[in-house]
Formats: structure tokens, sequence, C-alpha cells
């Protein structure tokens, strides 16, 4: 398949574009709104010239802040756009920067679309987040002489198998991108193995590890807990769940529960559509819940958290003494378990990272992360770890050492992103 063909099928499939947008606001009213950016008829009135940062969704824009951050104080008189394609990431950028940079959603891969687009905003850099690579956007980006990088590139065996069943489509997309920042050594070959040419491709490492925690936080989190008198209280905290896994979850709780009569989970789905059916299956299992979005103290009588709010993560996880990072219980992928190793509290993550693959294996290695099977084993850690303070405490150890051997990443990327804007003079 060619870029042309590409195209072809891409308007072809627009109907089904629209059928599927309508379907999920069904679920989550916010994907029926702003439909006009997604195909660049209405946009936002940006001011052009700046850099342009595309971070598909949540992940994707979390990872993204420090980068704009430190954009942000590096050229304070050039504007940040940061697109994304979920309302769950729209909502995160505007937590995140709030008025301080420019937002909307990326139009579709459509050369129309995506040429009204890029002639209205005008970039001198575009910037895109890990491996959300799309051929016209690219295209017109080389047409148009913008430099395109990037960032914290990641690309699994199984991606790169399913990129290199259309060679004429992927090589010559990746031809065109300026300076490709990878994470691994692996994954700088399957790059250049798909077609990247090899001397724009640099290993700078996962911007990932230079997750910083924001100043005072740990402090806030236990005030609350004193609020809630529950300072000595046992507290885990399973995050970013996936449909399927909620009931392992609770499962497990169950089961500290009966060694624990004090127990508090705090059970954060992914997904904001996905608040009022946890709730429910919370209720559904006998759990006494307070939601957080009421912002109600938590009372000794409540068994469950539930964290139904925007932005909050990683104070929830500041909240717990040890940590679930969820995806990984069910064939997921898995979310960033350098999050709550950050905040210093001992992790366990599902046998199903494989989205998180590198990170996961240093922190195994180390003995920094423990994997759990279900909700068994899952309870077994979580009690461990509650009562054994030194096992505890030797993984956050190792956990953190890990984390601080791998940071710089960010630094390195702000090189190869200056000699961009530096070339484009």
């Amino acid at each position: 398949m060619n870029r042309t063909l590409y195209t072809l099928l891409l308007y072809l499939a627009v109907p089904v574009i629209a059928v599927r947008l309508w379907l999920r606001s069904r679920k989550a009213p916010a994907y029926a709104k702003r439909i006009g950016e997604r195909f660049a008829l209405t946009l936002p009135e940006f001011k052009p010239g700046g850099i342009w940062l595309h971070a598909v969704s949540v992940g994707e824009s979390i990872a993204a802040a420090p980068v704009v951050k430190a954009l942000q104080q590096q050229y304070p008189g050039l504007p940040i756009t940061v697109t994304c394609m979920t309302p769950t990431g729209s909502e995160r950028i505007q937590s995140l920067f709030g008025d301080s940079v420019q937002h909307c959603y990326l139009p579709y891969d459509l050369p129309l679309a995506s040429k009204r687009f890029l002639q209205r905003l005008q970039p001198r850099l575009a910037i895109v987040m890990e491996t959300e690579l799309w051929p016209n956007h690219i295209n017109q980006c080389a047409r148009l002489n913008i430099p395109v990088v990037l960032a914290n590139g990641r690309l699994s065996e199984r991606s790169a198998r399913g990129y290199a069943r259309f060679p004429k489509l992927v090589a010559p997309m990746l031809k065109q991108i300026s300076a490709l920042a990878v994470q691994s050594e692996i994954e700088a070959q399957r790059f250049i193995e798909l077609g990247a040419r090899a001397e724009r491709v640099m290993v700078t490492g996962s911007i990932k590890y230079d997750l910083q925690v924001a100043e005072g936080l740990p402090e806030q989190a236990q005030a609350l807990r004193e609020q809630w008198h529950a300072k000595q209280r046992p507290i885990w905290i399973a995050a970013s769940t996936h449909e399927g896994e909620d009931a392992i979850i609770l499962a497990a709780h169950q089961q500290l529960l009966r060694l624990f009569p004090k127990a508090l989970l705090i059970l954060v789905p992914r997904h904001p559509e996905r608040f009022e059916s946890v709730y429910a299956l919370c209720i559904e299992q006998g759990m006494r819940v307070q939601r957080r979005s009421t912002q109600a103290l938590v009372t000794a009588e409540q068994q469950v958290l539930l964290g139904d709010t925007m932005g909050e993560l990683m104070f929830l996880y500041a909240l717990a003494d040890v940590a679930l990072v969820g995806g990984s219980l069910i064939k997921h992928g898995g979310h960033n378990m350098l999050e709550p190793v950050a905040l210093a509290k001992p992790t366990l993550t599902g046998p199903h990272y494989f989205n998180f693959l590198e990170i996961a294996e240093q922190l195994l290695a180390a003995g920094g992360l423990q994997t759990v099977a279900d909700s068994s084993e899952l309870a077994q850690a979580v009690a461990r770890l509650w009562t054994s303070h030194t096992q505890a405490e030797a993984m956050c150890r190792a956990a953190q050492q890990v984390l601080q051997r791998n940071q710089g990443a960010l630094q390195r990327l702000l090189d190869i992103l200056q000699a961009q804007l530096m070339a484009d003079k």
C-alpha cells in the first residue's frame, strides 16, 4: 500500500469514522463535541509560527508535560500548540497547561484537513510523542518545510511487524522525519529496518524517567490522610484500571478486608465513561464507597474511594501505601509504573505490561517492581508490603535507583529540538 491508496481508503472510511464517533459518544458524550476540529473545518484562533506538539491521549500528554514546560521556559516568545485525539487527553492537556498553550484535536489524516490545519498553525517545528505517525500529516509538513521530530519514540516488536506489512507507505514517511529520538537501541534498529535514515535516529532514553513530583504533593496527601484520621490506616491504590480488572481488584480487596478490617482501596478507572459502571460494581459487591468527586472526607466505615476525577492521579498515588498499576491484569499492556515509583510507593503490576516492557524489565531485575497474576496473588502482595516495612522500603529504594540511573533523556531531547529550531532560522 502506498500513500495514495492509503488516502483513498481513509476517505472511504469517513462514514465509518462518523458512526464510530457516534457510538463512542453514547458512553462518552464528549466524543460528539468539537467534530469540526477533527476535519479542520472549525479551528481555534491560533497564534502562528510556534511549536506544535501532538500527544494522542492521556499517557502521552503526561509524558509531554516536562517537554512542554521546558520549551515554555526556553522559548517564551514562541506559542506552543498541543493536540490530541481523545476527550480524556484534551481534559488532561487543559488541566496540565491551562491557557499557557493553544489546543485542539488533531484533524484526521486527510490531505485537505491536514493542509487547512497546518496553513492555519504555520508551526516552525512539529513534535510527535511516542509513535503516533500519520503519513499525510508528515508529508504535508515536509512539503511546507516544517521539521518533524519523533520524541520519546517507542516501537514494540508487534507494532514493528504491523508497520512492516506496508513498506511502500511506512518507509517514505519515516524518511521524511527530521529526527527520531527513541527510547532504546532495539527500537532504533526497528525504525531503521522500517526505512528511517540511520543518521537521523538517536537513542535518548525515555523521558518518562525524568518525571518530577510537584512540590508539596506528598505533604498535601499526608495532610488529607490526617483529616481522614487515617494516618495509620492501611491504604492501597489500583490506578488506571480497565474493564475486566475492577472485579479482580475488588475480589482482592475482599480478601484484604478479612485480614485488615480497616483497609481502604482507592480505585481509579482509566476513562471517565467508566466511573458510573465501576461505582455500580462496587455497590454490587457490597462495598461502602466514597466518590472523590464529592470532595467529602473518607470515614473509617468506607472501604473504597472511587477516583472519579481527572488530573489527580499523582495525588491519589501519594495517598496510598502500596500501588497497583492497571491495564496489566488484562491484555491491555499496562501503564506508567514510574509514577508511583517517583512517589516512593512499592509498586505492583499484572503480567501484561508489554507497553512498558523496557521500564518494567529494569524495575523487575532490580527488585523494584513485583508482578501479580490474579486476585489471590494481589491480596497476598499488598498484605506483605503492608506488614513488612523492610521489604517495602527495599522495593522503593531499588526502584528509585533505576529511576535516577535513567534520567537525562529530557535534556537530550531538548538539545535535538533546539538543533532543529536553529536549522529552521
